[in-house]
């Protein structure tokens, strides 16, 4: 279902879109379209919410939004395919030259399309803007994310995002231009982390720019697909094939392959020994050292790594 689109006649006029998937948030999700609404009625933009075959109360709650708003917003229901597969729709069923994706649990600050309306006035080749969030914790505490200069080299670009983490993306706080997703658009066989392809060849391939302003609210939570053994069980060391298939990531930046590899093994030991699913996290840890075998002067991998063999 899909209500009508105000910008259908001039859609070469937009310059935002915003996409907001929601599955399972129908407490958080009026704070998020209400955050992105009253900023679209000064600019050239377009709300798209897409539910990912939610079994909560989220039908519902987007009926009553769309009595609310009449026509200032489109919705679509779709089965539940994953994230990735939300935002692959979100760019064919959308207009704008910039996509935003801001999660259902989030929210933009009063005058993030106004910011980066600006910036692309100034910076009108930048295909990926990259904006500070501010990240609230489940206690109410909350933090600025500063961003820090982007590093003149693409390959520098990329290593500061995968291998330094001295780089950090949000979606809601990140603008992305319509030729990113030229090399490849979200991968659907990943459940989680399907973002950080579409991020690497965004800093790989196209100029990019750094808003030093904060664009939204992240608002984080004990639990994170990310650490669900489920998907890391799925998807495990398909992550670096994606990032590093041919099509996204240039010849010149394969050498960091095998580095993130590595980085990638550590993260999958974390998260089986968090859960103490010990056998798969050694296994993780020795493959991480078939990688690079300086990982093993990360000592406090090293010294779980050991506890885990001492406790069989």
């Amino acid at each position: 279902m899909s209500t009508p689109h105000t910008h259908q006649d001039h859609p070469e006029q937009l310059l935002f879109s915003v996409v907001i998937p929601a599955y399972n948030y129908a407490h958080t999700l009026p704070r998020a379209v209400k955050s992105v609404l009253p900023q679209l009625q000064t600019l050239a933009g377009e709300l798209l919410v897409i539910d990912d075959g939610s079994t909560d109360d989220t039908a519902a709650v987007l009926e009553r939004l769309l009595d609310e708003t009449g026509t200032s917003m489109r919705v679509i229901y779709k089965k539940n395919g994953g994230p990735a597969s939300v935002r692959n729709l979100g760019i064919a069923r959308t207009h704008g030259r910039y996509l935003l994706f801001l999660d259902a649990d989030d929210e933009l600050l009063p005058d993030a399309l106004l910011q980066l309306a600006a910036h692309i006035d100034r910076h009108p080749e930048s295909r990926m803007i990259i904006g500070e969030h501010c990240s609230i914790s489940p206690d109410g505490r909350q933090r600025r994310h500063s961003v820090h200069p982007l590093p003149e080299s693409a390959c520098a670009r990329v290593r500061a995002y995968l291998l330094d983490k001295t780089l950090a993306l949000s979606n809601g706080a990140c603008a992305m231009h319509r030729d990113v997703f030229e090399h490849g658009d979200y991968p659907e066989a990943l459940r989680s982390s399907e973002d950080i392809p579409v991020f690497a060849q965004a800093l790989a391939r196209y100029p990019c720019s750094v808003l030093n302003h904060p664009l939204a609210l992240i608002h984080k939570h004990d639990t994170s697909l990310r650490h669900n053994l489920t998907h890391a069980r799925t998807v495990q060391l398909k992550l670096v094939d994606e990032v590093f298939s041919d099509r996204r990531m240039p010849s010149s930046m394969q050498a960091l392959r095998r580095p993130f590899a590595a980085q990638r093994c550590l993260s999958l030991f974390r998260t089986f020994q968090s859960a103490g699913a010990l056998a798969e996290a050694r296994h993780f840890y020795r493959e991480a050292l078939r990688y690079d075998w300086k990982v093993v002067f990360h000592w406090s991998y090293t010294r779980k790594f050991l506890r885990s063999i001492w406790r069989v």
